[in-house]
This record gives C-alpha cells, sequence and structure tokens, in this order.
C-alpha cells in the first residue's frame, strides 16, 4: 500500500496510468460498453462507478490541453430519448481539477468504439447509467 493513493485506484490501473504518455488516451467504460472485444489493454474495474473513478484519476492524470477537446463523450444516438445525466457530474469533476476545460467532444456511438480499439487502455466498469463512457486524453505535467 501506498500512502495518498486512493483505494479505488487498483495496482493495475496506476501502472496504465504512469504508463500512458502525452496524448494517449484512456477509455472509462461504463457496463454496457464492449470493453473486452474492444481494449489492447483491459484494466478491471467491477462494481465502480465512473464519477468516482474520473474523481481519483484526475488527482493524478493531467488532461492535455493543446488539444482543442481532451475530454470525449459517447454521443447519444438518434432517435434514443436518454438524456444522460451523469454528464454533468463529469463536468463538475473535470472543473475540480482542470480549470482549461470548457467542453465535451461528442463522438458518434461507432466512432467512438473505434477510437476506443486505439486507446491506451479501457477500464470496464460497473456503473450502469447509460451512455456513461468517457474519453481521457493525457496531457503533460508541468513542474512549478
Amino acid at each position: 500500500m501506498l500512502k495518498g493513493i486512493p483505494k479505488i485506484i487498483s495496482p493495475e490501473l496506476i501502472k496504465i496510468l504512469m504508463e500512458m504518455g502525452h496524448g494517449d488516451e484512456i477509455v472509462l467504460a461504463d457496463g454496457n460498453f464492449p470493453a473486452a472485444s474492444n481494449a489492447e489493454r483491459l484494466i478491471r474495474c467491477d462494481g465502480h462507478g465512473v464519477p468516482e473513478l474520473l474523481e481519483a484519476i484526475l488527482k493524478f492524470f493531467p488532461l492535455d490541453t493543446y488539444s482543442d477537446h481532451s475530454v470525449s463523450l459517447m454521443q447519444v444516438v438518434e432517435g434514443d430519448a436518454t438524456q444522460p445525466k451523469i454528464w454533468d457530474d463529469y463536468c463538475a469533476v473535470i472543473q475540480k481539477y482542470d480549470s482549461h476545460f470548457s467542453s465535451f467532444k461528442m463522438v458518434e456511438r461507432f466512432d467512438f468504439y473505434e477510437r476506443s480499439k486505439k486507446a491506451y487502455a479501457i477500464v470496464a466498469t460497473g456503473e450502469n447509467a447509460l451512455y456513461a463512457n468517457i474519453m481521457l486524453k493525457k496531457g503533460v505535467v508541468v513542474d512549478g
């Protein structure tokens, strides 16, 4: 065990976060997302929700300030009446840790799947909210 690392972050997840470089992406996937079939590297966080993981990760993980959109969401499929309230939770958490964040990039469902296949890793969660998939682009750590 180490001091200061939230218990929700497993040794495998902290290793992945540390391995990632500037511009690498990680997906926090809801329980319905086909994580195992799309992941190059799969981390299981069953039983945990995405907002709690996002909160824990952003304590250590810088978002990419050189990108127009460092955070992407899977957009609601046309004709689906779902209005994801979880996105408001994501916005609040992100703004707590990143003063540069202004908006999400909305990505069509199948384009999101394709980008996920190229992501550094996918974190499979037990999140049951619909359209709760979120992709983070890693930035740089600047001392000072």
